[in-house]
């Protein structure tokens, strides 16, 4: 969570925005300590969250917005997204406020703030320096400190055991939740696919590897990055044309298809040592 005031979008893009913006504030506009909570809760006790197809927020979504300068661009989809950087997390100072999707946020659900992903996603996270992982429902936005790539409950980060150290490199995997399935039995597990006699079930291709260095609503700034990484040998980068949720078109730059997601993660880490874009690996 971001921990001071922001300016997500401008007057501009709509009464629903400044609502939005209202709620922001509300949640992340005052400056006193952030604390655990107190009292002993048993963290073991508190369950994953469970991903569920769930459509999205009506609130939290848009192509863009812009904060302290920066501007962030919404990808259209969570599907194979895969980074690893640093977790934060937020505890009391924002618990009862809205988050950025309007949901009320509670220091003890499995939730967490992420920049980019469209809300909700829910991810796996892992703690690099000690395996510990947890399932997440992201439903808010930031953080907007320093190099931090997710914000994290205070009941994620105590099953994690990040909450003395504060923050912690940390894996994080989307997880796309199952549809409702016809073929499901009584207790929920999916049944066998039938096959009509005859028909070759048709193999699954292997998973493509890319690193999105940026998403951009400009075409001309996409450009501009697709030619700055062919400057520095990345002769496999390309522009993809999506259309975000609210129909604007969004230009997203990657590199690939690599080969292993080894090769991804390295790209990445160069690519982000280097100050270039803001480079995670997609998997497709």
């Amino acid at each position: 969570m971001v921990q001071t005031p922001r300016r997500p979008w401008t007057a501009r893009h709509g009464r629903g925005s400044l609502l939005l913006f209202t709620w922001l504030l509300s949640a992340c506009g005052t400056f006193e300590k952030d604390s655990a909570p107190s009292g002993k809760i048993d963290i073991s006790s508190i369950p994953d969250a469970v991903p569920k197809a769930e459509p999205r927020s009506k609130y939290g979504n848009p192509g863009s917005y812009e904060v302290n300068g920066q501007f962030y661009y919404v990808l259209d989809s969570s599907d194979g997204y895969f980074e690893r950087g640093t977790a934060s997390w937020y505890g009391k100072k924002f618990h009862g406020r809205r988050t950025s999707s309007g949901e009320i946020y509670d220091v003890f659900a499995m939730t967490a703030a992420h920049r980019t992903l469209p809300l909700p996603t829910y991810v796996q996270v892992t703690n690099l320096e000690n395996g510990r992982t947890v399932v997440v429902k992201i439903n808010d936005r930031g953080p907007f400190h320093g190099n931090r790539l997710i914000d994290l409950s205070y009941a994620a980060a105590a099953r994690l055991d990040m909450l003395r150290k504060g923050t912690a490199p940390v894996e994080i995997r989307a997880i796309t939740p199952p549809l409702p399935l016809a073929n499901a039995s009584s207790d929920g597990i999916r049944a066998p696919a039938t096959v009509e006699p005859g028909v070759t079930e048709t193999p699954s291709r292997a998973a493509r590897f890319y690193v999105q260095t940026g998403a951009f609503g400009n075409q001309r700034n996409a450009e501009m990055l697709r030619s700055t990484l062919i400057k520095g040998g990345a002769d496999n980068t390309h522009i993809q044309q999506r259309t975000a949720v609210n129909g604007r078109a969004v230009y997203r730059v990657r590199v690939g298809p690599l080969t292993s997601r080894e090769e991804a993660m390295r790209l990445k880490q160069r690519l982000a040592a280097e100050g270039i874009g803001s480079p995670h690996i997609v998997t497709e």
